[in-house]
């Protein structure tokens, strides 16, 4: 038997992370640039 409060657990889970995904303020920002990742050092241009 399937137990409710998993089921209920982890799709409440899952809707909470498609939630806050929706509402990101960059979603629909085309300008918006993802971060570098913090050990790769910046490139000069040449």
């Amino acid at each position: 038997m399937i137990d409710n409060f998993s089921l209920a657990l982890s799709h409440g889970l899952m809707l909470l992370a498609a939630w806050r995904l929706i509402f990101r303020p960059d979603l629909d920002d085309d300008r918006a640039v993802p971060a570098p990742p913090a050990d790769e050092e910046p490139r000069a241009h040449a």
